[in-house]
């Protein structure tokens, strides 16, 4: 359609400077309760993923690589449920991930975040949730300021 869109990150920067504080926050919560990068990564491209959002997917392919994601993990995230590519940790970040993306019904979430529930710590859980929802709002932000994916 060509709309023009509006970059609000630019538009009101103290609303996404506040947010890139949220992320920070949260990056440091993963850190401290010893979620590896690499399940951070992979939380952040699932979400990405199911968002469609190709600047997020475009920086955090990137990251998911250089913190140890392997290149056949990075192809079939999308589809993890049919592999064995994942560990039971992983599998536990990518269900609640999808859950906090999606907002399923209630019983399919409440049955993933039961599933979920078993393989993580509290600690881990909440960090896990925090982490989806904040490349949740970064992908709202993206998408709806049209940020394209450079060249």
């Amino acid at each position: 359609m060509g709309t023009r869109h509006l970059h609000i990150d630019k538009q009101s920067p103290s609303a996404y400077k506040a947010l890139i504080g949220v992320s920070t926050a949260v990056t440091a919560l993963a850190e401290e309760t010893g979620l590896p990068r690499s399940l951070v990564e992979l939380v952040n491209v699932r979400v990405s993923q199911l968002n469609g959002c190709a600047s997020c997917l475009d920086v955090h392919h990137r990251r998911a690589d250089d913190a140890g994601v392997s290149a056949k993990q990075l192809a079939t995230v999308s589809v993890w449920r049919d592999t064995e590519l994942f560990d039971e940790r992983e599998q536990a970040a990518l269900r609640l991930a999808e859950i906090a993306t999606t907002l399923p019904d209630h019983d399919t979430a409440e049955r993933e975040y039961a599933r979920a529930r078993d393989v993580l710590s509290d600690d881990e859980l909440s960090a896990v949730i925090w982490v989806a929802t904040t490349i949740n709002a970064f992908n709202r932000v993206s998408i709806l300021s049209g940020h394209t994916v450079r060249a």
